[in-house]
């Protein structure tokens, strides 16, 4: 049997979760605060705490942070009704063990209880802090959205990664965002009031490579006017992101792989530089099969992946994409426009394969060039020549799951519109019980008017 505190400030939800867990033997105390728990786990052994996300008084990062600090400190799970990118980033960054969105079904719950229950190997992690006096503020187009399965993997991955110097590549199709999952290990880290240096791989010669990652002394070369510093040194204390690797030639890879072994750069023409940067890679192109081709050196793979990202494309993550095309309208039209029910559907029905970026050029030509509050399937014609004249979308593409999903989210709502936004009713006409509404609400990311 195990002691388990609840802290939340909703009693009703507090009591469902003790009851769960007293059926399978635990022991369960509750907390309708934060200031409450901390008092409790001064005077009581804990072995596992869910925490609320957002209650009175001190907020659940704030106790998180407190809770990791203690000798001993039982492993704490965050809860929360709303979840985003930046919360459950920061949970795990500050060592909760998981971040789960409310309602938290009885199986998930003895799954997340089973795993804080666990043994843990070796000592506790050294305790993190805030540390939000660095954190930098997200610049347009920057921001984490998703709530897929997918994404919130992504995230707390980040999370758990941020702090670290561990070097990270990222992999993904064009346009899956890569870069600013870059950008968020970065902003979220240890590192974030340092620079965050980007190179495009791919966009530079081959000739000039080495002269902008590692810099050049002037009168090394004929051109070389002046002293240029080189990527490497310009983000030196933060974090340089080298994107789509792939396309690197061999003979600067083995220039690289020296100076990710060494950590000294030697400009052209110069002597050798310390430096001290934390290196995250991105491309999108296969590249254990470039290695096997040939084409990309496997030491440099190797030193390269010691933590992979995997984004999976935007077709795959259904939840993310009308969350993430009313994000879009949001930021680029003024007053901000809604998507009707049609345009949904056709949006969730759509391919998208140029991922994530091109979801955010179309909404940014619809927001220029429709003036109504409402924008339907009509204005998103554009994307595709068979779409042109507003037929439905294609319903069966893509497996099973993929499509009974974008059935389901089409039906909400619509349901949700006729019923004036009323999720009781909504439910009614659905024929579902109202918890399983909500909970597929909170799954598809529905949770905008």
């Amino acid at each position: 049997m195990a002691t388990i505190l609840i802290v939340d400030d909703d009693a009703a939800l507090r009591g469902s979760i003790a009851e769960t867990l007293s059926d399978v033997g635990h022991r369960a105390i509750e907390a309708a605060d934060g200031r409450e728990a901390l008092a409790i786990l001064q005077r009581e052994a804990i072995d596992a705490v869910l925490l609320d996300f957002r209650m009175p008084g001190a907020d659940g990062l704030e106790v998180l942070s407190r809770i990791v600090k203690a000798p001993n400190a039982p492993p704490t799970a965050m809860l929360t009704a709303v979840s985003s990118a930046s919360n459950t980033i920061e949970a795990m960054r500050l060592g909760a063990i998981d971040h789960l969105t409310k309602p938290v079904g009885r199986a998930e719950l003895l799954d997340l209880v089973g795993r804080m229950l666990a043994p843990v190997q070796g000592d506790n992690a050294e305790a993190k802090t805030p540390e939000a006096a660095h954190r930098t503020p997200e610049e347009p187009g920057e921001t984490l959205i998703g709530a897929s399965a997918a994404m919130r993997d992504v995230q707390k991955a980040i999370g758990l990664l941020a702090d670290s110097d561990v070097t990270v590549l990222i992999a993904g199709e064009t346009g899956t965002g890569k870069e600013v999952v870059a950008r968020a290990l970065h902003r979220h880290g240890r590192r974030a009031a340092k620079p965050f240096v980007a190179v495009n791989c791919a966009a530079i010669p081959s000739e000039l490579l080495e002269s902008q990652l590692f810099g050049h002394v002037r009168g090394s070369f004929t051109g070389a006017v002046a002293d240029r510093l080189g990527s490497f040194r310009e983000a030196d204390g933060g974090t340089l992101f080298l994107d789509e690797i792939g396309d690197m030639d061999l003979a600067m890879q083995a220039k690289l792989l020296r100076v990710l072994q060494e950590r000294v750069v030697t400009p052209v023409g110069g002597r050798p530089v310390a430096i001290d940067v934390r290196i995250v890679a991105a491309s999108h192109r296969d590249l254990q099969a470039a290695v096997g081709r040939g084409q990309f050196r496997e030491d440099l793979f190797y030193r390269l992946r010691v933590v992979p990202l995997l984004l999976p494309p935007l077709r795959e993550r259904l939840a993310d994409i009308i969350p993430l095309a009313e994000y879009f309208l949001g930021s680029a039209a003024q007053p901000p426009r809604r998507l009707s029910a049609d345009a949904a559907a056709f949006l969730l029905g759509y391919p998208w394969p140029g991922n994530v970026r091109e979801l955010q050029n179309a909404v940014q030509r619809v927001s220029a060039l429709v003036r109504r509050p409402l924008v339907t399937a009509a204005d998103l014609g554009f994307l595709t020549a068979s779409r042109a004249s507003g037929e439905e979308p294609d319903w069966l593409a893509g497996d099973l799951p993929t499509a009974v999903a974008r059935l389901e989210v089409a039906m909400i709502r619509r349901a949700l519109a006729s019923c004036g936004g009323s999720r009781t009713e909504a439910a009614k006409t659905l024929g579902i019980h109202r918890q399983l509404l909500h909970t597929k609400i909170q799954r598809y990311g529905l949770d905008a008017s």
